[in-house]
């Protein structure tokens, strides 16, 4: 069974996104050690220029590269990443499984991530052209995740 470490920034402040979650973590628990690490995102002022939002992506590089497992296949989800089809998804979980046995991906604030937690992964990923509030990104990739499992072991929750 693989590991997977989902490395996200900032919490899930309301209940319906709470819950949600919590029910694809719990789902995913059939197919994978789920290992969730939520840090602490950094106060920024209300109108924050360039060098402190750059200032704060850094700080929070630091926690999610200090928390990235070394050996794991490592993916950022950012707007600039590749888009796979949930059939594209299951077999990048499948290979991954084999290849590597554990996966890290990594959810930035709602201001993205740090360069460098980008140069330190394997894959960019995004989901979406579309733009969506980075707390639900949690919920569509865990959702994501749950489906690419079951369309390895084929069951019918894919149709």
């Amino acid at each position: 069974m693989i590991n997977v470490k989902l490395i996200t920034v900032g919490t899930l402040k309301e209940s319906y996104l709470r819950e949600a979650a919590a029910e694809y973590e719990k789902r995913l628990g059939g197919f994978c050690r789920l290992t969730t690490v939520n840090l602490k995102e950094e106060k920024l002022p209300d109108s924050p220029n360039e060098a402190q939002i750059a200032a704060v992506l850094s700080r929070e590089g630091d926690k999610i590269l200090a928390e990235m497992p070394k050996r794991a296949y490592k993916i950022a989800m950012c707007v600039e990443g590749r888009q796979l089809s949930s059939e594209e998804l299951a077999a990048k979980l499948d290979d991954i499984a084999t290849s590597h046995g554990e996966l890290c991906l990594v959810i930035g604030s709602s201001h993205g991530l740090d360069e460098r937690v980008k140069k330190e992964c394997d894959l960019r990923l995004s989901v979406s052209k579309l733009t969506f509030p980075h707390q639900l990104m949690r919920v569509i990739l865990l959702e994501a995740l749950y489906r690419g499992f079951n369309i390895i072991k084929g069951t019918h929750y894919h149709k």
